[in-house]
């Protein structure tokens, strides 16, 4: 018999006055500027005198504030909670379970890597032993940013000082006859890299290994992480690419991004 605490979670709130709480914060939460009682009462369905009891329930704990008699707007409770939940995020805990899931549909290796100054390093990978063969990353492993898919990503992420003051610092080594080790040819493949918003790795940092990676950003719009698939690469498939972004916008909601952000 299975424990309460593994039974699914009911899609609507079981008490009625949480629902109308939810619904009220909503309306809230939809415009930056207060809203009056009355047009409260009017996109919530609810009676002015039970929206009015609620939301001055919801003040008294500072979830909702009055800045004037008969208007509303959120309450900087929410922004403390919301603080808290943010600073106990980590990229690593959002993005475990999704590249998990991406691994049993691909049957690939896949990486989760941060940047740290001028190289990319590896912090957790979704891989099965038992797969045939694999391009498996070891975690704390390191790689130069130009040579590697997220690599590229957090370079299209600087402005193109940032970039030639990075090729200036590490003059560009290259690992393979691939690699890509002037300045021109890497700055039209961080060119496709931010019109696309995927980055690749043909054989630049190991022969016969090829990567894709999609970027994973924060509630500020920030790049994070970058998630890959790393493949022989004669097996590397493009048709991976579209759960891969999905796998990565996945992840990036759960730290706080928002699709409106994603264009900015």
């Amino acid at each position: 018999m299975k424990k309460s605490d593994d039974n699914p979670l009911p899609a609507e709130p079981t008490v009625q006055v949480l629902g109308r709480m939810f619904s009220l914060l909503e309306i809230l939460a939809s415009r930056e500027e207060p809203v009056s009682l009355k047009e409260i009462s009017e996109k919530s369905g609810l009676h002015p005198s039970t929206a009015h009891r609620i939301l001055n329930d919801l003040a008294c704990g500072r979830f909702v504030d009055r800045p004037q008699a008969g208007s509303y707007r959120l309450g900087m409770r929410l922004l403390e909670l919301g603080n808290l939940v943010k600073a106990r995020l980590s990229v690593r805990d959002a993005a475990l379970i999704p590249m998990r899931e991406l691994h049993k549909l691909i049957q690939q290796p896949v990486n989760l890597s941060v940047r740290q100054g001028d190289e990319i390093i590896y912090i957790e990978r979704a891989y099965s032993e038992r797969s045939g063969m694999q391009v498996v990353r070891a975690i704390g492993g390191r790689a130069p940013l130009h040579l590697t898919s997220t690599g590229k990503l957090f370079l299209a992420a600087d402005d193109p000082v940032r970039v030639r003051a990075y090729a200036t610092r590490t003059g560009l080594p290259g690992h393979t006859h691939n690699s890509l080790t002037q300045l021109p040819t890497l700055e039209r493949e961080l060119s496709k890299a931010r019109q696309y918003g995927v980055a690749r790795d043909n054989e630049e940092l190991e022969m016969g290994v090829r990567c894709m990676a999609a970027g994973i950003y924060d509630d500020q719009n920030r790049l994070v992480a970058g998630l890959s698939i790393s493949a022989p690469a004669d097996r590397l498939d493009d048709a991976w690419l579209p759960r891969l972004q999905l796998t990565a916008r996945e992840i990036s909601a759960a730290l706080g991004h928002s699709s409106s952000q994603a264009g900015r």
